[in-house]
């Protein structure tokens, strides 16, 4: 089992930084993807960000040239660094890891990001 602990939600005024940070632990697998993704009320969850094992990343259109996803093998954590937010960023966002099959698939507690205009 592998357990995914989020953390870094809170409330920023738009235009503003928040650096959200995933712990994982326990039977991390070598060959992995990690990924950000958020949920909006009464929107269906969505991607932000993922990344490889091997440091290739992806992003959604919406977060380009604003978001980065990064992180650290040591330490089996990744982080999204998140600049010039929106009022539409608003959301809960969850950190996941997954084989590149999908066949295992994890997901944190989600924490809340809130863009106050």
């Amino acid at each position: 089992q592998v357990q995914l602990v989020e953390s870094g939600g809170g409330l920023v005024q738009a235009g503003g930084s928040r650096r959200l940070a995933c712990a994982a632990s326990g039977s991390i697998f070598r060959i992995n993807i990690m990924g950000w993704y958020r949920q909006a009320p009464g929107k269906a969850r969505e991607l932000v960000a993922t990344i490889t094992s091997g440091d290739t990343t992806n992003y959604a259109e919406a977060v380009k040239g604003r978001f980065t996803i990064s992180r650290d093998n040591a330490k089996n954590t990744v982080y999204l660094q998140m600049n010039s937010l929106k009022p539409e960023d608003t959301a809960v966002y969850y950190c996941n890891l997954r084989s590149t099959d999908w066949s295992r698939d994890y997901w944190g507690q989600g924490t809340q990001v809130t863009v106050s205009s």
